[in-house]
C-alpha cells in the first residue's frame, strides 16, 4: 500500500558532491509511489558543479518541478503548502551558515527556515571537510532547532564497486532518515 502523502523539497547547492544529488534524485524517481510531490531548487553554482563533476545536464531531464532559487512564490516557501521534508544535498557550508543564522535570502534558505519553524524534517547532507569550529557550531545550532546533519561520509561494508554505489551508501541513509521505505544494504543482514 503506497503512502503518497509525502511532499519533499530537494535543494542542491554548489558544494562539491553532485553525484550525491544525482543518485538521490534518481532514487526519488523510483520512490514516487510514496511521494505526492517533489520540488527541486538548484543554485546557479550547483548546476555548474553538476556539469563539471558529472559531465551532463541530467538535472534538466528529471520528472520534478525545478524552481528558480529566487522564486519565493514556490509552494514550499510557505508552511501552508504542507511540505513535510526537505533534503539539502549536497549542502555547502555557506548554506548551512545562512540556515543556522535564520537568513532566508533565497528559496533554499527560506524553505529550510519553513521546515524548522513548522517542525518538519530537514536533512542537510554536508560534504565539506575538515570542519571549522564555525561549521561545528552551525551544525549544533541546526541540530538544536530540529534539523538533522548527515555528513556525506560513505560506508564501505556493502563493498561498493562504483562511485554511484559509494554515493548510494550516503543517499540510502538520507532516505531512511527521511522516513521513506527503501531496500538497501543493512549491517548484519544476509
Amino acid at each position: 500500500m503506497s503512502n503518497k502523502s509525502n511532499k519533499i523539497v530537494v535543494a542542491v547547492t554548489g558544494a562539491s558532491g553532485a553525484i550525491y544529488a544525482q543518485v538521490l534524485l534518481q532514487k526519488l524517481v523510483l520512490l514516487q509511489d510514496q511521494i505526492q510531490h517533489i520540488g527541486v531548487v538548484m543554485s546557479h553554482n550547483a548546476k555548474e558543479v553538476w556539469q563539471y563533476e558529472l559531465g551532463n545536464n541530467d538535472f534538466e531531464k528529471l520528472p520534478f518541478t525545478l524552481y528558480r532559487k529566487d522564486d519565493f512564490y514556490a509552494p514550499f516557501a510557505s508552511g501552508s503548502a504542507g511540505y513535510n521534508m526537505m533534503i539539502v544535498c549536497p549542502c555547502s557550508m555557506g548554506t548551512l551558515a545562512r540556515i543556522a543564522s535564520g537568513v532566508s535570502n533565497d528559496l533554499t534558505t527560506r524553505a529550510a527556515d519553513v521546515m524548522l519553524k513548522e517542525r518538519k524534517k530537514l536533512i542537510l547532507v554536508v560534504r565539506d571537510t575538515p570542519y571549522s569550529l564555525i561549521h561545528i557550531n552551525n551544525m549544533k545550532t541546526i541540530t538544536e532547532a530540529g534539523g538533522i546533519i548527515c555528513p556525506a561520509s560513505p560506508s564501505f561494508y556493502s563493498r561498493p564497486k562504483s562511485f554511484e554505489e559509494l554515493a548510494s551508501t550516503v543517499v540510502d541513509r538520507v532516505l531512511e532518515l527521511s522516513g521513506l521505505n527503501i531496500s538497501t544494504y543493512r549491517w548484519g543482514e544476509k
